[in-house]
């Protein structure tokens, strides 16, 4: 795979054209969540709310890597690290609150939910084109595209909710959709983790 992206394992992000894009895909995730985030509150979504918060991850720990591009692969790694800490803590969150609001009984506006999902998915496939030459590289540079690549999948799991909350009337579907979203936070939390880990091994070593 990393040959066929122009890059391997051991890219770090040192390119221009790899700070432009970072920088692009920054502004586009912390635009979405100031939307998404609003949205979420209007329709009573616990699906949006959690995809405004990895929107607002996404932009925080973007500037880290940015930051982190041309250090150390041991300061990188770090930094990997951290993101995968706080995409675990997130992904938590969300089962804490998905699970409490299953005790509730607000059904969710789904045309808000399904039309800020489009948005939302429209936001993301720009963020996935511009950084799929990069998907490879270090356990910071993979981050970064596992993270847009959730978000995409995310904005796909909304939609499908809000459809099923304006068949069902029920709000069920999407709070199972946060629940999904959660999981895959852990998923990605759990791969970046285990290879800047790695990464920071190897750096000592």
């Amino acid at each position: 795979m990393g040959a066929s992206c122009g890059h391997d394992s051991n890219f770090d992000g040192a390119s221009q054209q790899y700070r432009r894009a970072l920088w692009a895909v920054i502004l586009i995730n912390a635009s979405m969540f100031v939307v998404e985030m609003v949205g979420g509150a209007m329709a009573h979504s616990m699906a949006l709310r959690a995809d405004a918060l990895d929107f607002l991850g996404d932009s925080l720990t973007y500037g880290i890597s940015l930051a982190a591009i041309g250090m150390s692969l041991r300061v990188r790694a770090s930094v990997a690290l951290i993101k995968g800490l706080s995409l675990a803590l997130m992904g938590l969150g969300v089962f804490g609150f998905s699970v409490w609001h299953f005790f509730t009984t607000t059904i969710p506006d789904a045309p808000t939910m399904g039309g800020i999902g489009l948005l939302a998915l429209a936001a993301n496939v720009a963020s996935v084109l511009i950084l799929l030459k990069f998907r490879d590289g270090d356990a910071n540079v993979r981050s970064v595209w596992l993270c847009s690549r959730n978000d995409a999948i995310g904005n796909v799991a909304v939609i499908i909710a809000a459809g099923a909350v304006a068949i069902t009337r029920s709000p069920y579907p999407d709070l199972i959709v946060a629940l999904m979203m959660s999981g895959l936070f852990l998923s990605s939390a759990w791969q970046i983790l285990r290879q800047a880990s790695g990464e920071w091994r190897r750096a000592g070593a």
